[in-house]
């Protein structure tokens, strides 16, 4: 349920977040900034909030979390009330918008405290796969999300309708673990609390060596780094390049993103599974990384729609593989009793690059357009070679 919400208040924005700015006579660049500082603050709270539900327990720090989304989907609606005043070249709309992405981003720590409430109720070799079924609940939000965004914004309350909804599903979600979630972490399991300066969630290489990880929990966090980066560039302008090539309108990309949401859904609970069982969670890392680069260069091959759906299907594949291993290597790899504080640090590192690339992505793309991706394809390329070498290096039997 936490996952699938998290997802959503994420989807439901893509198929009218381009419009909105648009409609505020906002540049494309205000896009990217606006994704920038979700992800910014998320940045800073992600490791925090994990690594406060190691000392504290997940299930108060999961309602925080959830009590922050809801309050800034209201901030949110109060924007679509105020008129077009010009600040500093920008509509007021706009700047409380970026508010209300601000406040959603500094509580949203509760993916690294849901991935850690998941270490702590799966075993070894159940988490490979039950990261899978969360990467089908990933699927399944990105299937629901833009569909509802795009429905709802072509209703005659346009995004206030979507807005609504999102307020609405955020009390459905907070009464749901007042009540009925329980705390998975025990008081006698929990971690001493060490006092840290707040400014220590701005350097992330800090946090990775005071934290002492070992060398495997080193290479992934190389490994994400470039895989997160990918990931800014690609979230930043997929809406874009989607709206450019076939002339999406809110409820048409809201359908297209249905479309994909399916391949993300079945792909990550069903397929990542075959691959897992059959290969193991390293080859299915490799595999997946490959499949992603083929699958971005492909999909500026056609104007098509049938067979752009087809080259999609290898990008969405290739992620589809790499969300849940990512996961559960990092889960398996970390000591039990700072599950949360790892996965803080691993959710920080999607963070700061969601933070640094999306507005240079959005700006690059309006400048040369879908020639941007031959770039992107380059960064998990980096990724599968630091992969490849790093894990001969460690341990040569798990890539033969």
């Amino acid at each position: 349920m936490l996952t699938f919400v998290n997802v959503l208040g994420f989807s439901i924005l893509i198929p009218i977040l381009p419009f909105v700015v648009k409609d505020h006579n906002a540049p494309t660049w205000i896009y990217g900034l606006l994704l920038t500082f979700y992800s910014a603050f998320q940045f800073l709270g992600s490791p925090y909030l994990g690594s406060l539900s190691d000392s504290l327990g997940r299930k108060p720090i999961l309602l925080i979390s959830q009590a922050g989304t809801l309050l800034s989907w209201f901030v949110f609606l109060v924007a679509g009330f105020i008129a077009d005043i010009p600040i500093m070249g920008l509509a007021l709309p706009i700047w409380i918008i970026g508010l209300s992405r601000i406040l959603d981003g500094i509580t949203g720590g509760n993916t690294s405290v849901t991935n850690a409430y998941v270490s702590d109720i799966t075993n070894r070799d159940e988490k490979s796969y039950v990261f899978g079924y969360m990467g089908g609940i990933v699927g399944i939000g990105m299937i629901i999300g833009p569909a509802i965004g795009g429905l709802s914004a072509s209703t005659s309350l346009g995004h206030t309708g979507t807005v609504l909804t999102a307020i609405g599903i955020s009390i459905i979600t907070l009464i749901t673990i007042t009540f009925w979630l329980k705390e998975s972490l025990p008081p006698q399991k929990r971690k001493i609390r060490k006092k840290e300066s707040f400014m220590d969630q701005f350097f992330i290489l800090r946090r990775i060596k005071n934290e002492q990880p070992n060398a495997h929990i080193k290479l992934l966090f190389k490994v994400k780094f470039f895989f997160s980066m990918m990931m800014a560039f690609y979230i930043a302008t997929i809406a874009l390049f989607l709206i450019d090539t076939f002339r999406f309108d809110e409820k048409e990309l809201g359908i297209f993103m249905f479309i994909i949401g399916i391949f993300l859904s079945f792909n990550q609970a069903f397929i990542s599974r075959i691959f897992i069982r059959k290969l193991g969670e390293i080859k299915t890392l490799f595999i997946g990384l490959i499949l992603t680069v083929i699958g971005i260069i492909c999909i500026t091959l056609t104007t098509n729609i049938y067979l752009f759906i087809s080259f999609y299907y290898f990008l969405n594949l290739g992620l589809s593989l790499c969300f849940p291993t990512f996961n559960a290597l990092i889960s398996i790899n970390s000591e039990s009793n700072n599950q949360g504080e790892v996965m803080g640090i691993s959710e920080s590192i999607h963070s700061f690059c969601m933070a640094s690339f999306p507005i240079i992505a959005a700006a690059l793309y309006g400048l040369i357009g879908f020639h941007l991706y031959y770039f992107i394809a380059v960064l998990p390329l980096i990724a599968v070679s630091i992969a490849y070498w790093g894990y001969k290096k460690l341990d040569k039997s798990l890539i033969k």
